[in-house]
């Protein structure tokens, strides 16, 4: 037995010296080994020689022997051409990945395989083998692709509004009309805007845990798996291109979804005002939801499906991010172009607060050389919107001024001009910040008139204080239209104080500081002045004792004079009773202020007068004719006047005598 053993090994190494002499050629060391294994058996294991390190004692070596490979390459594309058999079968209608993840795995294995066998160098010669690895890795990586694209859009979790929305409250982002001119200003723009506060964008920053995740997480796990052998075997274009059209329908779709389809910049600038409002307002949420949110987590998962490649990473996701901001962007462009109205101020200035807010993170997102066009893009929309903001504001400014309605309000009181504009400017108080930092280079020298009551008011005060201005002089125009001086002053006061009490009970008190509110007061005082001098002074002037003769004597007083003089008050009064009933003063304490100063005018001198001449007609006949009224029933007729309802008078004194 041993001398079989030694017979054996002295074969072996004759063997092994005749393959190492041979062995600069592998054609030839291969046909060598093909006659010594068919010449005798015992030289079969003489195929290990090819292994590497092989060799045995003789200690050559060629590489991986073909049979070998032979082998484990059938292995390995026996699994990828079974798939693709089963997968042509009219019975098969799911996929690995879904029923069997031990099949899948299987899949991946056979596919690490080929490309393991592909890369041998011994194999690279070989053109036979070679040719079918590549053919069946373009059949893998077919169906590869196809599985990545069926993961990607059987995985994406479903979004609406509530969600999006939510996830924005999460992270504290709180979203804090008429359709015309100023001239249509018959609504309240506190009425229009006044949820405008609440909507307007808060700050805040996503944390880990405050993602929405868009790709259920373990199907990520497979994305990652299918995309590095893609990427490994030279198909990361298609890997992209499949990624970026799944995902850009995914993003698409949220757009929809929050009310921000895409829209032309012709469609915009032809959209009705109400519904412009509408889109504007989602479209300052809606920034916030893309970027913080959306293209946040997509960056994210980039990120763990494309690990192995930055270049990739960058790409899948600028291709895939892009159009859904430059969609945004567009509308964006659009209102920056539109023509400038009042009404959309404020969502001009949300739509800038809240660009302004999410560019760092488009600065971060696209921060490299693939989407420096899409940050530069949105800085240039941010400066339109700042330079469309600014000119709304200007013009709403000279619109104020130039205002001309011709068509008195009822009985004096608060224009609607004055209640549109002082709302309008109190919501804007709200964007001070802002219009601060843009209104910064575009006060100096426009203040005009006003020079001695800035102080040091801010950028937004002196434009605010000028706007006033500029409603003040256009009251002052209106109450021309008033024929009776006396409305005219009733007008003035209704306005003025209202503007002042919009003023004192908001921050625009601050703004504006109490000088100005101290100086507009006085101005009503004013008013209230010029109203009781316009108003009674004639009625007054029937109770003087000029003309009436007497000296002091009843015998030389003029009956007739007195009587005619008792009939000019009445006719006076009860003209002002019927007239300035009706009208209105809207403000309670100013209301009450005005009767009190005309009773402390007209009760005591009438009460005066009555003392002096009531005497000499009292006894005689049809007395009730002339002193129709008491002190104390004009006292009560006085408390009806400015309620806006006229009234009617019921002399108590003719009724009582008669």
């Amino acid at each position: 037995m041993a001398a079989t053993v030694d017979g054996d090994e002295r074969v072996m190494a004759a063997a092994q010296k005749i393959v190492k002499s041979l062995g600069t050629s592998k054609n030839v060391t291969e046909d060598m080994i093909l006659i010594l294994s068919s010449f005798d058996n015992r030289l079969s294991t003489i195929t290990d020689l090819l292994s590497p390190g092989g060799g045995g004692g003789g200690g050559g070596g060629g590489g991986v022997s073909k049979r070998k490979i032979d082998e484990e390459f059938e292995a390995a594309e026996h699994i990828v051409l079974r798939w693709d058999s089963n997968s042509a079968a009219p019975q098969h209608h799911s996929l690995p990945w879904e029923d069997s993840p031990d099949e899948a795995a299987e899949y991946l294995s056979a596919v690490d395989e080929i490309l393991r066998l592909t890369e041998d160098l011994t194999l690279s010669s070989d053109g036979d083998i070679m040719e079918r690895a590549e053919s069946v890795l373009q059949l893998a990586m077919s169906r590869l692709e196809d599985e990545f694209r069926h993961i990607l859009i059987r995985n994406t979790v479903p979004l609406d509004a509530d969600r999006l929305y939510g996830s924005i409250r999460r992270v504290s982002l709180s979203f804090a009309s008429n359709d015309g001119e100023v001239e249509d200003y018959e609504g309240s723009v506190e009425d229009d805007h006044e949820s405008c506060y609440e909507e307007r964008v808060g700050g805040g920053d996503l944390s880990d845990d405050q993602f929405v995740d868009l790709i259920h997480p373990d199907a990520v796990v497979d994305l990652k798996e299918i995309a590095e052998r893609m990427i490994r075997s030279g198909y990361e274009k298609e890997c992209c291109q499949v990624y970026c059209s799944v995902r850009r329908d995914v993003l698409d779709e949220c757009l929809s979804i929050i009310g921000l389809e895409k829209l032309s910049i012709d469609e915009v600038q032809k959209m009705e005002w109400r519904s412009l409002d509408e889109k504007m307002k989602k479209w300052s949420q809606g920034i916030k939801i893309i970027t913080r949110v959306l293209l946040s987590g997509e960056m994210r998962l980039c990120d763990q499906i494309f690990a192995g490649s930055e270049l990739i990473r960058e790409v899948c996701f600028t291709e895939t991010a892009k159009g859904c901001v430059m969609q945004l962007l567009t509308f964006g462009e659009a209102i920056v172009i539109a023509r400038r109205s009042s009404e959309k101020l404020f969502r001009i200035l949300d739509m800038y607060d809240a660009l302004a807010e999410v560019l760092p993170d488009l600065r971060e997102l696209f921060s490299y050389e693939s989407g420096e066009t899409v940050y530069n893009e949105a800085q240039g929309i941010l400066s339109g919107l700042g330079e469309a903001a600014k000119g709304t504001f200007m013009e709403f400014e000279n619109a104020v001024q130039n205002e001309t309605s011709r068509k008195p309000t009822q009985g004096g009181e608060i224009h609607p001009l004055t209640r549109y504009v002082m709302n309008y400017i109190k919501l804007l108080v709200d964007y001070s910040d802002t219009l601060n930092l843009l209104l910064k280079s575009s006060t100096d020298g426009s203040e005009g008139d006003y020079d001695k009551d800035l102080g040091d008011l801010s950028p937004v005060g002196c434009r605010l204080m000028t706007l006033i201005s500029a409603l003040e002089s256009n009251l002052e125009e209106k109450s021309k239209l008033y024929e009776d001086g006396a409305m005219q002053y009733i007008f003035l006061m209704n306005n003025i104080l209202y503007i002042v009490q919009k003023v004192k009970d908001s921050e625009l008190g601050k703004l504006l500081g109490d000088h100005w509110v101290r100086k507009r007061r006085g101005q009503v005082r004013q008013y209230a002045t010029g109203y009781l001098r316009a108003s009674w002074s004639k009625v007054l002037s029937f109770l003087k004792d000029e003309g009436i003769g007497g000296g002091g004597s009843s015998s030389g007083v003029s009956k007739v004079v007195l009587k005619e003089r008792f009939k000019s008050f009445n006719s006076g009064f009860e003209e002002i009773y019927r007239n300035q009933t009706a009208w209105k003063v809207t403000d309670p304490q100013l209301r009450e202020e005005l009767r009190i100063s005309i009773s402390e005018k007209v009760l005591p001198a009438y009460r005066s007068f009555m003392g002096r001449f009531g005497n000499h007609l009292e006894s005689g006949r049809h007395a009730g004719k002339y002193i129709k009224y008491t002190p104390d029933d004009l006292e009560n007729c006085l408390s009806d006047l400015f309620e806006g309802t006229p009234g009617v008078l019921h002399p108590l004194r003719r009724k009582l005598s008669t």
